[in-house]
């Protein structure tokens, strides 16, 4: 089994794909018009997609998805990349103690991780309509887990 897509509950799925684009996903698909449209979004080298809905697709609430993960080599670089696109990404930060990030903001230390340890940097930024998102600087994969 492999995980192919999450959706992501958005008010309108027209600027959501434009959002998407701007961050440099590909489009895969886009089916249906007005309220039953949707959009699949694939980050780059992803096999996981983005599947941006409306309300006839889900009950969940636009912009109610928190925590979605996106794991990148360097966070500094995945982290400029995406505010020279004009979003509005935090600052890098690690988790106070280690671990990762906690709700709310809660607990984070400016800057890389101690000695830069793999999964423990991070950069957060949100949609238009306020889905959470995470970079987290993977370098070293855990064992049994493929990285290409």
């Amino acid at each position: 089994m492999r995980l192919e897509f999450v959706m992501v509950p958005v008010a309108d799925v027209g600027r959501a794909k434009s959002f998407y684009q701007s961050l440099g996903w590909r489009e895969d698909a886009d089916l249906g018009e007005g309220p039953g449209r949707v959009v699949q979004m694939t980050p780059p080298r992803s096999d996981c997609s983005a599947m941006l809905v409306g309300p006839t697709y889900t009950n969940m609430a636009p912009g109610s998805v928190q925590g979605l993960w996106l794991a990148v080599n360097d966070v500094e670089a995945a982290r400029a990349d995406l505010a020279g696109r004009g979003v509005d990404v935090s600052e890098v930060f690690h988790a106070e103690g280690g671990g990762i990030p906690l709700p709310g903001g809660q607990g984070r230390v400016p800057g890389l991780a101690p000695n830069r340890a793999s999964y423990f940097s991070f950069a957060s930024f949100n949609d238009p309509d306020g889905n959470g998102w995470f970079l987290q600087e993977i370098t070293t994969r855990f064992p049994g887990r493929l990285w290409e």
